[in-house]
């Protein structure tokens, strides 16, 4: 009898331990933050950690703090960049003249800022980031009036010179740099589509060249920006020699040219953004302009100063580019 009651009690204590072994094991994915059926995280899966106050140092060394989420950022003439990665400013850049047309389907209903961005419009904007693109908006002690009204990073003109650098490293800046890396994988996958599709009709021989029209003076964009960097890096369009000398003594994207070295280009497509629409357009009446062989052949395609030629960026030149598919693919 008391040999039974003893394996009696020894089994009851057995599956009391047990019951405690189970119990205390069964609680410890909970301990650790690991989820079960109950919508909590596993072990395995990884946690996304809440965005934190870092600090990155900026293109002129300065160290700057930039917040766990900024809401409020302004990065005038920077907005393409911000339109890519999902972000609205709290004020976007503008001229005596407009604003970036070409973003307004993502901008509209932003305030604009001057281009020369005063003190006193900025900080009524109540900004908590604000991104400069070249040290020369923040020279003097202008750096420091900015820097009081929020922090403020400056990208530097080598960085922002290059449109996707410039992107990249505002995606940093934002804690968003996964965001930027795959807008320009599709970008780059887009441009091999349309290259592919104006090569099979240019066969990868024809020439071109972009030109603006403004105050009855012609323009000519530079090699590698905006429109340049597109016709010639992106789709492949042959580079004509007379911009190629542009390009080498630029001192900006576009450069000035007369009429004359326009003729001697000979370029098979012009690409001719016109601001002087609806003012006359006088310099298109020139017998010098109708005598070159693109706009005698049909080949010259004109867009408005609304468009996106004169800009640079993942959304002006994914315009620029369908735009160029449009002119020449039939």
């Amino acid at each position: 009898m008391f040999k039974r009651n003893s394996k009696m009690i020894m089994l009851l204590i057995t599956v009391m331990v047990m019951s405690i072994w189970l119990a205390a094991c069964g609680t410890k994915p909970a301990e650790n933050g690991a989820a079960g059926e109950n919508g909590t995280a596993t072990e395995t899966e990884t946690q996304t950690e809440a965005p934190t106050e870092r600090k990155l140092t900026d293109a002129m060394g300065h160290e700057v703090t930039i917040p766990a989420n900024p809401e409020r950022v302004i990065a005038s003439y920077l907005e393409d960049h911000l339109v890519t990665l999902g972000v609205k400013p709290v004020a976007q850049w503008s001229v005596a003249n407009g604003i970036q047309e070409y973003l307004q389907k993502d901008l509209n209903g932003i305030p604009g800022i001057a281009s020369d961005l005063p003190f006193e419009a900025m900080a009524s904007f109540s900004p908590d980031l604000i991104i400069m693109g070249s040290e020369s908006t923040v020279e003097g002690e202008k750096y420091e009036q900015y820097n009081k009204i929020a922090p403020t990073y400056v990208l530097g003109d080598e960085v922002n010179k290059d449109s996707r650098q410039a992107l990249l490293k505002i995606g940093e800046i934002l804690n968003k740099s996964d965001v930027a890396q795959k807008a320009l994988d599709d970008y780059d996958a887009k441009a091999k589509e349309i290259k592919e599709k104006v090569s099979a009709v240019t066969g990868g021989t024809k020439s071109a060249a972009a030109l603006w029209l403004f105050n009855n003076k012609f323009y000519v964009v530079s090699n590698n920006v905006s429109s340049g960097e597109v016709m010639y890096n992106e789709l492949g369009l042959a580079e004509p020699n007379v911009v190629k000398e542009a390009s080498a003594k630029a001192t900006g994207n576009w450069s000035e040219i007369s009429l004359e070295k326009i003729a001697e280009m000979d370029a098979d497509y012009l690409f001719l953004v016109n601001s002087d629409k609806g003012a006359g357009s006088e310099a298109l009446q020139d017998a010098v302009w109708q005598s070159i062989p693109a706009v005698k052949n049909g080949n010259l395609f004109e867009f408005t100063r609304s468009s996106s030629w004169l800009y640079s960026g993942v959304q002006a030149n994914l315009q620029i580019m369908e735009d160029i598919q449009s002119s020449i693919v039939k």
